[in-house]
């Protein structure tokens, strides 16, 4: 079985976003530099986008010995979280997804000497680094493998919430499964929250009864009960952000890969180096090694398939 990986390395992608420190920074005392992290209302433990981002915190700890406190916004309430963060001096504040923008773009104006990270947002303030990616890259290799495998001739994509971040995943997944398969069907369902397992597992029940046999969320937490309900229909699964194959051992085939954890990483690195973030955006695809492929299990491509894999990958 041939395994298909991607190299994580953005550091040379952020330098553009970055530029010598005028003041002394924490680089150049005995203070650490340290973090505050915002994750989604999810909290911790989706095993997707936040656990991403803590664990990409988690090793600028263990490797630059940065350090970071977090906070899980079950209650929505972003700036009263952010608010928590500021108050503890930290060299960057950073949220994850479009939910935490208000809260850090009114932070930002408010404290112009601050540096701030978003997420999957794009702010046009000069202390506010925005980090996206191109989710329909990624998304573009799992519908090749959905379309390229499927024996039912259907498959499905079942997003969280209706908004453009997903959607560019939804788009990127029907490109790659027509360009795979074009008489293939695509079944598109939202679920309108990121919290919901269960609702994940209906939806997914659903698409089976259509006669789906592959499905792919980008769904957060929801998503988790998309894995575990295919396994349980005994079809495949494609998993999210982070490489999900051990949450349903049985049906994962491969993951999208969103880099958010080596983009924070390297955000932690440039400041211990001792630069500082000056704004700006940065969209990470495929040839930036901002999105990929987790390794691909539980079937095994043609050499036919996998030069077309490996063609959308530029190998």
């Amino acid at each position: 079985m041939q395994r298909l990986y991607i190299p994580f390395v953005l550091l040379s992608l952020l330098v553009g976003l970055v530029g010598c420190a005028n003041n002394e920074t924490k680089a150049n005392t005995e203070d650490p530099i340290s973090a505050g992290l915002i994750v989604t209302d999810s909290g911790l433990g989706d095993d997707s986008f936040s656990d991403s981002a803590f664990q990409g915190l988690e090793k600028a700890r263990d490797e630059l010995g940065i350090t970071f406190d977090y906070r899980e916004p079950f209650d929505q309430d972003y700036e009263k979280n952010a608010q928590e963060l500021l108050a503890q001096d930290h060299d960057v504040i950073i949220g994850l997804g479009y939910n935490s923008q208000e809260a850090i773009e009114k932070l930002a104006k408010e404290n112009p000497d601050q540096s701030f990270v978003m997420i999957d947002a794009v702010s046009e303030l000069e202390n506010v680094t925005s980090i996206t990616f191109k989710e329909d890259e990624g998304s573009y290799l799992i519908g090749l493998i959905a379309g390229m495998k499927t024996k039912t001739g259907t498959v499905g994509f079942i997003g969280g919430e209706k908004i453009p971040v997903v959607e560019r995943f939804e788009e990127g997944f029907k490109a790659g499964v027509k360009e795979a398969n074009p008489d293939a069907q695509v079944l598109s369902v939202y679920a309108g929250t990121f919290d919901d397992d269960e609702l994940g597992a209906s939806i997914t029940n659903d698409m089976v009864t259509e006669g789906a046999d592959f499905v792919f969320p980008a769904a957060g937490f929801t998503g988790i009960g998309v894995l575990k309900e295919a396994q349980k229909q005994e079809i495949y699964a494609f998993g999210v952000d982070s490489d999900q194959f051990f949450v349903a051992e049985e049906a994962v085939v491969s993951s999208m890969l969103k880099n958010v954890n080596v983009a924070l990483y390297d955000v932690m690195k440039l400041l211990s180096d001792g630069q500082k973030l000056d704004g700006g955006t940065q969209t990470l695809g495929i040839q930036e090694n901002g999105v990929g492929l987790a390794p691909i299990r539980l079937i095994e491509l043609n050499s036919e398939e996998q030069n077309l894999l490996n063609e959308a990958t530029g190998k």
